[in-house]
């Protein structure tokens, strides 16, 4: 049967229907040899070749008219027909060029993995990741990679991410632990996982940055490892009430900036160490101050978490004397204290007073008198900021819980200071 040719125009190309009851229909083109206009049934228009090669038919589509425009479409239906016509096979070569351009491209992605997709570069992008989120255990992380990882296993780290094993990991974490480490063990554990996750999920979470794709990651080789759960056991040994009261009695009417620190840490709940010393001065209101919780799921930003201040808080607030960006700092506020220093100030004041006394104990310590004192265990949880969880408290729950929160310092503080009982500590007022 001869095939009906017309003269192929932009407007034919969009308005060339496809025939009632056939799936495809071809609408030949006069002026082109070999040259088709190929209509569904569903709707889609793609330009075709058809000729033939060693008496068999041979037909490719040359592409979407989206993307072709038909003055393309002839000059490429043309250089079909001219292989066609010096004995070779479109087909084959097309097929030749393929295979070439998936070698180019395999090579140039291992080369790019073993340059710039490795294991520690994941590190390091995982940790600006969490540095960019405002989340404060950027820090920790990636001192944790750079002595755990890349110093102590650089062939492992210049390895693609993709390629790094499970064994692998283990024998990191294996190394630690062997050395009495099991902690760092844990948390290095925890921060490769997290990075391997968001590597992984960047290919389906538009938040996460695009970078994070380029590694490749389908599966996490850190989920086949186990953590040392010896290691992840809670605090056991709170200070009692009497070793609270004691605390306080030796740092209550120290002079000086240190001692004033330590007073605002107890007065306000023992907030974990590392945020409550990244407690900026943009952030001191008139009756509170707000922190910034960074612990939760990663890829989320730090939680506000606002912390009332009574009347004593805010007179140890007000003799640190906050200035500049930070208003727990040595140097005018330019950088704010470190974690550890402000443990070392308490053990240091502590000295023999309190037997094996550490400044974590402080944290487990208040917890355990405000139950005492009848605190509910969610407001234990809001003040300290932990025990936070479910769909209503994450996603429905907007009260601040700040006068409660006041409850419960104010009843912190009757259990400290004897003299609070008889007459009640002023607070200040709530919002």
């Amino acid at each position: 049967m001869s095939k009906l040719k017309q003269a192929l125009t932009a407007a034919r190309v969009e308005s060339l229907p496809c025939e009632p009851g056939k799936n495809q229909t071809f609408h030949w083109d006069a002026k082109t040899p070999g040259l088709a206009l190929r209509v569904t049934a569903s709707g889609t228009r793609a330009y075709i070749f058809e000729s033939r090669l060693f008496r068999k038919t041979i037909r490719l589509t040359i592409g979407d008219v989206r993307t072709w425009e038909l003055s393309k479409a002839r000059t490429e239906a043309a250089r079909l027909k001219t292989l066609i016509d010096t004995g070779v096979d479109p087909r084959e070569q097309r097929a030749e060029q393929e295979a070439a351009h998936a070698a180019r491209h395999a090579a140039v992605t291992a080369k790019a993995h073993a340059g710039e997709h490795t294991l520690a570069r994941l590190c390091d992008g995982y940790c600006d990741y969490l540095e960019s989120l405002g989340r404060s255990s950027h820090s920790d992380a990636r001192s944790i990679f750079n002595l755990h990882v890349k110093e102590a296993w650089s062939q492992e780290a210049a390895l693609p991410a993709m390629d790094v094993t499970p064994e692998q990991i283990a024998d990191m974490m294996r190394r630690l632990l062997d050395a009495g480490k099991g902690r760092t063990s844990n948390k290095l554990r925890s921060y490769l996982h997290a990075a391997y996750q968001v590597a992984r999920a960047a290919k389906s979470k538009p938040s996460i940055p695009v970078a994070f794709k380029d590694f490749g990651i389908t599966v996490n080789p850190v989920s086949d490892t186990a953590p040392d759960e010896a290691q992840n056991n809670a605090d056991k040994n709170p200070l009692t009430p009497e070793e609270l009261r004691t605390y306080w009695r030796i740092i209550r009417d120290e002079p000086g900036f240190k001692a004033a620190v330590l007073r605002l840490h107890l007065l306000t709940g023992s907030q974990r160490i590392a945020q409550f010393v990244r407690l900026r001065t943009q952030d001191i209101g008139q009756d509170e101050i707000m922190l910034f919780d960074g612990k939760g799921r990663p890829g989320r930003p730090p939680r506000e978490h606002p912390v009332p201040l009574i009347e004593a808080a805010a007179q140890a607030l007000s003799a640190c004397e906050p200035q500049g960006e930070y208003a727990l700092s040595t140097d005018g506020g330019k950088t704010h204290l470190a974690p550890t220093t402000l443990s070392n100030w308490a053990v240091e004041a502590v000295g023999d007073a309190i037997p094996a006394f550490q400044a974590k104990r402080l944290r487990s310590g208040v917890e355990t008198v405000l139950a005492k004192a009848k605190i509910s265990s969610e407001m234990r949880g809001r003040l300290q900021s932990h025990g936070i969880a479910g769909v209503q408290a994450r996603h429905y729950d907007g009260h601040d819980y700040v006068d409660e929160k006041l409850e419960a310092l104010t009843a912190l503080y009757r259990l400290l200071e004897p003299s609070a009982r008889k007459g009640r500590q002023k607070a200040i007022p709530s919002r």
